[in-house]
Formats: C-alpha cells, sequence, structure tokens
C-alpha cells in the first residue's frame, strides 16, 4: 500500500505558470508567421490573461517556486512516515491477522489523512497567494486599463483570435514587476479534522 500526498494544486499552479508562458510564446510565433486572424483593433475592447500575469510577473515565478517546495517538503514528511509503515507491513507479511496488523492499519489510515490535510494546506495556500498577488495586480491593471481607454475587459484566453494590440498583459507585468518582485509566505495552517 503506497500513500502519496497529492501535490496537484502546486504541481497545476506550476503548470499553468508554463503552458501560460508558453502559449504567450506560441501566440506570438503563430502572429509572426502570417497565422493570426489579425483584423481591425476595436477601440475600447481590451484583453488580459490572469494566469500569463501570475507566470510571467517575477512575484509569480518566485511564489510558484516557493509552493513547489513546501510542497515538497510536506512530500517528504509524508514519504519518511510511508517508508517506515511499509518496512512495518513488509514485517508483518504472512503472520496473518494480529493485533499489529490492526494497529498498523490504524496508523496507515492516520498516515492518509495526514497527507489529505496537508494536501489541503498547501491548496490553503496556493489559493492565499493567488489572492495577494492579484491585490498587488489589480492597481497596474486598472492603470494599464485607463492608459489603453479601455471600456470592456476580456479574459485573452476566451478569445479564438483576432486583433491583439489591445491585450494589456504585457504591460501590467512590467507594472507588477515594477511594483513587486517577491512575497514571504510559509504553508497555511488548518485545524486538523
Amino acid at each position: 500500500m503506497t500513500i502519496r500526498l497529492s501535490l496537484a494544486p502546486a504541481i497545476l499552479l506550476a503548470a499553468a505558470f508554463a503552458s501560460t508562458s508558453a502559449s504567450a510564446q506560441s501566440g506570438t510565433a503563430d502572429a509572426a508567421a502570417g497565422q493570426s486572424l489579425g483584423g481591425p483593433v476595436v477601440p475600447g475592447v481590451c484583453l488580459l490573461s490572469r494566469e500569463a500575469i501570475f507566470a510571467n510577473a517575477a512575484v509569480g515565478r518566485a511564489s510558484s517556486a516557493r509552493l513547489a517546495e513546501l510542497a515538497t517538503a510536506a512530500q517528504s514528511e509524508i514519504d519518511a512516515q510511508r517508508i517506515a509503515l511499509e518496512t512495518e507491513v513488509s514485517a508483518l507479511e504472512g503472520q496473518g491477522d494480529s493485533p499489529a496488523r490492526a494497529a498498523l492499519a490504524q496508523r496507515w489510515q492516520a498516515l492518509q489523512r495526514q497527507a489529505a490535510h496537508d494536501s489541503a494546506e498547501i491548496d490553503a495556500t496556493r489559493t492565499a497567494v493567488l489572492e495577494r498577488i492579484s491585490a498587488e495586480a489589480q492597481p497596474v491593471i486598472v492603470q494599464a486599463y485607463t492608459a489603453k481607454s479601455c471600456g470592456l475587459l476580456f479574459d485573452r484566453t476566451s478569445a479564438l483570435g483576432g486583433n491583439f494590440a489591445n491585450d494589456l498583459t504585457a504591460d501590467v507585468v512590467r507594472g507588477l514587476d515594477a511594483r513587486i518582485q517577491t512575497i514571504s509566505f510559509e504553508r497555511e495552517r488548518l485545524a486538523q479534522q
């Protein structure tokens, strides 16, 4: 029996950052190759990718790295306990039902609960960090929105094509980088259930 702490939140965050960055680069390459749908600039209609902001801004990259560190540390704690339990399972093989087996089964269940709890803490940390970065980005978004005379702002990921001249993402990344490079945070602690 193997217990794994779900690192999905931290891994998904890092993957989203990486894929968004790759998508942004791919979009640029497509436009350069003449495969863009293009069209006229629609005055007052602007685009923004929050995912690309998180992926490309220095604070997003630093936060992603820190989240990965926290997730790795949590996984290491669970792995250390899991390995010890697996050793005990091996020692008890072939002995049939016994009080030692029953106690070991309870310890496995406790470790599974701990892994789920640790995963929830990493997820809560990720959520808090994204909210904090969003709060830092909001005034920069407003500034870029005003500078481009936007009247309507769409999520860039919902656009299938067109003229992306009014994409605020790069301006917001530059503005956010000028405002903040990193944030400090530790793993959120949740009450045991």
